[in-house]
């Protein structure tokens, strides 16, 4: 699979490229900014219409916070629920023909990085520089090593998880599309007619099977796990 395409080039410190990622999530930030504003037009005390999808969404990812990371994480859930609608638009955008988002390295090592560094400071808010340092050489010195490399891997195997998966299933799609593509030619090629060689009769069907999978059950997967694993590692250094 060919990596995101650049764009445009900025004339800036010597060019700085643009690429699809970067178009593509300005498109998904400003969609979700879109529905985030018709859903809360006009909000009146008694909730009705699309006021009352609002406040049900809103209640589930609070829900979902509480049931993870108990009270003291409800100020997490906007975050939290950021994350997760850009990571899944994200993912589904290939529905309408984008590169999605998380299929690009960069996108969800940022993600990763974001949770990593906030793991770090609220580890050191909740238990002081001291007890974060001590926390190295629990429950042995001989254990600092690990506990180093576990700390540092935490980021890349957040990241690497949704991107291979994301990654993978446009992999898969686009060889199937070509494999049965060339098989359509070979089952329609005694036609003496170009035009009904040129259908791609092979590619209906499977694809949208397929797609269910890959673009719909796996997008909504991965960005529930990383809004799990996020929540679940701040929690955890949270505790007294």
């Amino acid at each position: 699979m060919e990596g995101p395409q650049i764009i445009f080039v900025i004339p800036l410190f010597g060019g700085i490229p643009v690429t699809e990622t970067i178009v593509n999530s300005w498109i998904i930030m400003a969609a979700i900014a879109i529905l985030c504003k018709f859903l809360t037009h006009k909000m009146q005390k008694i909730p009705k219409g699309r006021q009352v999808i609002a406040e049900k969404l809103v209640l589930m990812v609070e829900n979902l916070v509480d049931q993870t990371m108990g009270k003291k994480g409800r100020k997490f859930a906007p975050y939290i629920a950021t994350l997760f609608a850009f990571s899944l638009l994200g993912s589904l955008s290939s529905l309408l023909g984008m590169r999605p988002l998380t299929a690009d390295l960069n996108t969800t090592l940022g993600w990763a990085l974001v949770t990593f560094f906030m793991i770090q400071y609220y580890n050191i808010r909740t238990h002081g520089v001291k007890g974060y340092l001590k926390g190295f050489v629990q429950p042995m010195p001989l254990l600092l090593p690990m506990n180093i490399i576990s700390e540092a891997v935490n980021p890349i195997s957040m990241s690497f998880r949704h991107f291979g998966n994301i990654a993978a299933g446009v992999v898969i799609t686009s060889l199937i599309y070509g494999a049965l593509a060339s098989a359509s030619t070979l089952l329609l090629g005694w036609i003496p007619n170009a035009f009904i060689q040129s259908i791609p009769i092979l590619q209906l069907g499977l694809p949208a099977i397929l797609s269910i999978y890959f673009d719909l059950f796996t997008s909504f997967l991965q960005a529930f796990i990383f809004c799990m694993l996020t929540m679940v590692f701040v929690a955890n250094v949270m505790e007294e």
